[in-house]
């Protein structure tokens, strides 16, 4: 896989790469998966409306807000935000316009509340 730069990332550079269904409506790009005890790092492109049920950090989460507007409970999240989720909290997720998002996960998330049908 050639090396994601952030140079080309927050120039757009993620629109080309290939994208797998990870929640509905919403699709995931690895850059790293998770190995052993190594953390994930990941693209997440939510379309408008998508969302994520509520979820606890096992790990710690850091997300950049690439384009679109994230939001969760403590508020909206628009392009070149930083957000830090700490090991123990927990959220839901959504996004209104769609987005996209550079993720870093410590390990992975439990989820709480799975979506209704």
């Amino acid at each position: 896989m050639p090396e994601t730069t952030r140079e080309s990332l927050t120039a757009g550079g993620w629109r080309t790469l290939p994208f797998e269904p990870f929640r509905d409506e919403v699709t995931i790009h690895w850059i790293q998966p998770f190995e052993g005890d190594q953390p994930g790092v990941a693209l997440l492109k939510y379309e408008a409306g998508a969302s994520v049920p509520r979820h606890l950090h096992m790990g710690l989460e850091t997300i950049v807000v690439l384009e679109g507007t994230q939001s969760d409970e403590a508020g909206d999240y628009g392009p070149g935000s930083l957000v830090v989720n700490k090991e123990g909290t927990e959220h839901s997720v959504w996004s209104d316009t769609g987005c996209v998002v550079l993720i870093q996960w410590d390990r992975p998330v439990k989820m709480l509340q799975e979506e209704m049908a």
